[in-house]
């Protein structure tokens, strides 16, 4: 999934692979401990390490507790030409759920486009 932004890459990425950013709009509590990052949303919690990450650019996480190897990606995207500011999400789900992952994002993006004032 794509979402157009209007914010610095530099901005952006202190959103998507912090526990202070993701806190304000992805989940309703972030920790990090060992380096496992602890995501609550209401009453539940996953697990996840950030295993990939590039300044400026992207954060990937792959779910512990999921028995297969699932990953959440969040790239920042520039426009060489026009200098267009794009997040690129790559989630997991399976072909039933993806509507629904679909409206998930379309929230959370929503959340954080208000934070960042875009």
């Amino acid at each position: 999934m794509e979402f157009e932004m209007r914010s610095s890459p530099k901005i952006l990425y202190n959103y998507i692979s912090t526990a202070s950013g993701l806190s304000e709009w992805f989940a309703d509590d972030v920790r990090v401990k060992e380096g496992v990052y602890f995501f609550k949303w209401e009453g539940t919690e996953s697990r996840a390490k950030l295993t990939h990450k590039r300044e400026n650019q992207m954060a990937r996480f792959n779910w512990i507790d999921e028995t297969e190897k699932t990953y959440f990606e969040i790239e920042i995207i520039t426009d060489e030409i026009t200098g267009d500011i794009a997040l690129l999400i790559s989630d997991f789900a399976e072909p039933e759920e993806q509507a629904e992952m679909r409206r998930l994002w379309d929230s959370q993006i929503l959340n954080l486009r208000h934070i960042i004032g875009s």
